[in-house]
């Protein structure tokens, strides 16, 4: 292992690796797998984590520096592949009936003309990141069961074109076809039941079957609630809103609640006002950081339906223009003016209560989530998220429980929410040069303060009023305002994050970003800017196949406020590998991937699961899933990357430092046109859940479909994946959640 500098071994003040190595050594249970391996000192540079996962494991006989099956091979193909020795089931997909009395779906665009709202009882579209609770007999959470569980699952997103008959309407849109796109959004909660073959299956008469949509009303919770920020018609006072929205990635919490977290919401809201007029100065500033912009028409045009004969506002509450000329936002009480001030937060969901009213954790922020990862908890300490905002150059961020964690509080439902969730302190990362970390707390921008809101790239953003600090709310609701000017190190991208199980390391994607045009902009933890070699378009320079990058607390205490960090991994393509600045980490057929977005540890083994959602490395394979058992912060060594510029007239150099990557392998490839991402297993490690998102997404018409996946059957090992019209070629693609599990029946990676 490369050693650390002065100031990473200043910062960590954790044993060094001879003494954990020695500490294993005097472990009987571990002594005769270290001995029996390559020898303690070819070990360092694999990292502690590689060479065994689990005491109960390795007494089993279950002890790897690799995980336990060979690559799949890239492919192109309208299938899911899976490795040898591996196969899957097609378990709930889009569509699919969760109540009593629902039809199969026909997926032709028939289903709801005659009563949209039955969606409330069907599948979501979009499959994206989800959690399986272990479900007891009593009724509550029980994290070591398997036979039986409640499935929570986001879905992000719509693709309209396979959701009606001849597509979607244009402007004014169909309110039937609006009601419908809005009930496919959102979360699913499902019971599935592991049947005595080993397939699971959905419990479709399951009381605990659930849709949380984006019409379903949910309490605003936490420092916002009842302010004005959150002042609409529907909630005069504040304390509710409706829906949640562009659900992307989740996260659970340690007394049994599900997370599901706003990313892309800012695009639904339609603002015809222009140059924000009708609104205070601060306000305009804050939508324009946020991508509202004063001439946004709306994704989906949800707005534009007719509401007569539908009751509550169901689309007109997606327009933010204000209804009256008092530019305030108190006078948001009155119209939809503050809609987006109730949106981009992490929502709290009581899978065991059917009937709770999910609760919007405003204390975590305001921005685009993609998720929120729990880290390391025990008795009598805060509880700690990690955060990223996935957008190109937003932070990561930290959440720290002002509440001490107390295991009685599990199974406490919702209001133990309220005790850890409700109030804490709202970190930024910066990623220091010298590989050391700090988290700066947003509390300390002070009231008065003037900030101009940087655009991406870090500068100012073009046309932009400066904002001016009102007070604490704005570290709730301007998250990234605050952000902008305390110093946190703006990102390639930051989506899921993953926290090693075994020594509390936390992992997030960076998964890539083509508006870093500017070599200037680079920095020891963004440190690669470069032309794909499939094109010369402007939107392929940058950094175009993402990496993942990873820290450890001080101390290994998830509360810390520093941490020190290395770059675990770089994504590359296959022509790349004899590029050294852009194949940093040493890729092969076996493992090249880009783009990495989805990430998982398994509690079981502690393999880290890595998927992908590329759009640069499609015309050679599908995006994937890999895995691998990797190391520790700090394994690696210090690379100098060479990079030139977008017109090829200057170089700059940047020393980071890039860990061991371990042996990484490709377990899974996607159909055509699909995002691989959510990924949960269950507690005995013998299944995993996995999403397949938008398969078909780039098919220009229902006359060219590019996948028709699930259908042909194709590799699905266990016959017709059910429900729907007769497969055939011509059937239009649906997102699904498979179950992978091995043939033999035994721990998934092993």
């Amino acid at each position: 292992m490369s050693s650390l500098t002065k100031k990473e071994m200043e910062v960590l003040s954790s044993p060094s690796f001879e003494e954990i190595i020695n500490q294993q050594l005097q472990n009987p249970a571990r002594r005769g797998l270290l001995k029996g391996g390559a020898g303690v000192a070819t070990l360092g540079f694999m990292g502690l984590s590689n060479l065994v996962m689990d005491d109960a494991l390795a007494n089993q006989g279950f002890a790897t520096r690799r995980v336990g099956f060979e690559s799949t091979a890239l492919s192109t193909a309208d299938a899911v592949t899976v490795a040898e020795g591996y196969q899957f089931e097609v378990l709930y997909k889009l569509g699919d009936p969760i109540a009593k009395g629902i039809a199969n779906y026909a997926n032709d665009g028939t289903d709801g003309l005659s009563d949209p709202f039955e969606f409330e009882f069907r599948a979501g579209d979009h499959h994206d990141g989800m959690y399986f609770f272990g479900l007891g007999a009593n009724g509550k959470w029980d994290e070591k069961a398997s036979d039986r569980g409640l499935l929570c699952i986001n879905h992000e997103a719509i693709t309209p074109l396979f959701l009606h008959p001849n597509g979607p309407s244009a402007s004014p849109r169909n309110p039937v076809e609006v009601i419908k796109e809005m009930h496919l959004h959102g979360v699913s909660v499902i019971e599935v039941s592991r049947n005595k073959d080993g397939r699971y299956s959905v419990v479709q008469d399951s009381k605990f079957n659930r849709r949380i949509t984006t019409l379903t009303p949910m309490e605003i919770k936490g420092p916002v609630r009842g302010s004005d920020f959150a002042k609409t018609r529907f909630s005069p006072d504040g304390t509710l809103t409706r829906g949640t929205i562009n659900n992307c990635a989740s996260g659970y919490t340690p007394w049994g609640t599900y997370l599901t977290c706003e990313e892309n919401w800012n695009g639904y809201f339609r603002n015809q006002n222009s140059g924000y007029a009708g609104i205070p100065a601060n306000d305009a500033a804050s939508h324009r950081r946020y991508g509202i912009s004063d001439n946004a028409s709306g994704r989906e045009l949800w707005a534009t339906a007719n509401e007569a004969g539908y009751t509550n506002e169901i689309f007109s509450r997606w327009n933010v223009k204000p209804a009256s000329a008092e530019a305030t936002r108190a006078a948001g009480a009155s119209d939809y003016r503050n809609a987006p001030f109730t949106f981009g937060y992490n929502v709290e969901i009581d899978p065991f209560n059917p009937d709770s009213t999910p609760r919007k954790r405003t204390a975590m922020g305001r921005f685009a989530h993609e998720g929120a990862w729990v880290g390391p908890v025990k008795q009598g300490e805060p509880v700690v998220f990690y955060m990223g905002c996935d957008s190109r150059f937003e932070y990561i961020y930290k959440f720290v429980s002002d509440a001490k964690w107390d295991k009685r509080d599990i199974n406490g439902g919702l209001a133990v929410g309220d005790k850890y969730l409700d109030k804490g302190t709202l970190y930024v990362a910066k990623f220091n040069e010298d590989f050391s970390g700090e988290w700066l707390r947003l509390a300390d921008v002070a009231q008065g303060t003037e900030i101009t809101p940087r655009r991406p790239g870090s500068l100012a953003l073009a046309g932009a009023k400066s904002y001016m600090v009102e007070g604490q709310l704005d570290q709730y609701v301007n998250t990234r305002i605050l952000a902008d000017f305390i110093g946190g190190t703006p990102m390639d991208r930051p989506e899921w994050g993953a926290v090693n199980p075994k020594n509390g390391d936390v992992y997030m994607t960076l998964t890539n970003n083509t508006s870093r045009t500017d070599i200037n902009t680079l920095n020891a933890a963004n440190p690669r800017a470069y032309r794909d070699n499939e094109a010369s378009a402007s939107s392929s320079y940058g950094n175009v196949n993402g990496h993942i990058i990873r820290w450890k607390e001080a101390a290994k205490n998830p509360a810390a406020t520093q941490f020190i960090w290395d770059i675990y991994l770089f994504g590359a393509e296959t022509d790349d590998l004899n590029k050294p600045s852009v194949n940093v980490s040493g890729l092969t057929p076996d493992n090249f991937l880009s783009s990495p977005d989805g990430l998982w540890f398994s509690e079981k083994t502690g393999i880290l699961y890595v998927q992908t959602d590329d759009g640069a490395f499609t015309d050679t394979t599908n995006c994937m899933l890999l895995a691998v058992v990797p190391g520790e912060v700090g394994d690696g060594k210090l690379v100098n990357i060479t990079n030139t510029s977008r017109d090829g007239l200057n170089t700059k150099t940047v020393t980071t430092r890039v860990g061991n990557p371990g042996v990484v392998r490709r377990l899974l490839v996607g159909p055509k046109d699909s995002e691989i991402t959510g990924i949960t297993e269950s507690w005995d490690g013998k299944a995993l859940f996995v999403n397949i998102q938008h398969p078909g997404e780039e098919t220009p018409n229902l006359q060219s479909l590019t996948s028709s996946w699930p259908y042909p059957l194709g590799n699905n090992q266990f016959g017709n994946p059910g429900g729907g019209t007769t497969p055939s070629a011509a059937s239009r693609p649906r997102s699904a959640t498979i179950v992978i599990t091995k043939k033999n029946g035994g721990i998934i990676g092993l």
